[in-house]
């Protein structure tokens, strides 16, 4: 859903890919069962495939990038994440992934127990709307920071729902999931481990039910 379902989604026979990826590709084990939340034109899970011999399934909201992901041999269907996915039993994935689009859909919080309840693993990525960039943008220019919104503004970006770290933390506490690994990414490279919260830019997540 992240990708927006105003995008059209164009092909290409390569596997692009994004930062985030090495490190999702990491947590993945070999033939795993993996659902992409919001999958756009299915980069990711076709990455996954080639280099993990995953058992790939996606959801998308975008017409076209569910064409796209259909064209390239992907099993995805078309929908929200951020409603309860009642035709997915429990525990039918090793991994859920949501990549990026955490802060995109209406109910974040939905999708969360949502892939908490369809795998074993939860593997989240967003943009930190704490970084010391948006702070320092909010506090001197008085305006919505541009930083984490790529090339957006406040009215047309797909970010509805921004959050920090520690508001992550906080929800994943509140629906019983528990963190097992987790990747500060941005410009100042290991230095974001002094202070996550304020120094990186994206945060990674591999989550697990605390129960």
């Amino acid at each position: 859903m992240g990708k927006g379902d105003n995008r059209a989604y164009v092909w290409d026979e390569t596997i692009s890919t994004r930062p985030e990826y090495p490190y999702i590709e990491r947590w993945i084990t070999p033939g795993a069962r993996v659902i992409d939340l919001g999958c756009g034109n299915g980069s990711l899970l076709l990455l996954l495939r080639e280099k993990k011999n995953i058992i790939a399934s996606g959801i998308e909201l975008a017409p076209s990038g569910v064409a796209v992901c259909r064209a390239r041999g992907l099993q995805v269907t078309q929908g929200r994440i951020d409603v309860p996915l009642d035709d997915i039993p429990d525990a039918a994935f090793d991994f859920a992934v949501c990549n990026v689009t955490l802060q995109m859909v209406m109910y974040p919080e939905v999708t969360l127990r949502e892939m908490r309840r369809i795998a074993r693993y939860q593997i989240v990525s967003f943009p930190n709307f704490a970084f010391v960039l948006n702070r320092l943008e909010l506090l001197l220019l008085g305006r919505m920071p541009r930083t984490m919104l790529f090339g957006y503004t406040w009215y047309n970006t797909g970010h509805i729902h921004q959050l920090s770290i520690r508001d992550f933390l906080e929800t994943i506490t509140e629906l019983g999931m528990v963190v097992r690994d987790r990747v500060w990414l941005g410009k100042l490279g290991r230095v974001c481990v002094l202070a996550p919260n304020l120094l990186t830019q994206t945060a990674i997540f591999l989550l697990e039910s605390a129960a």
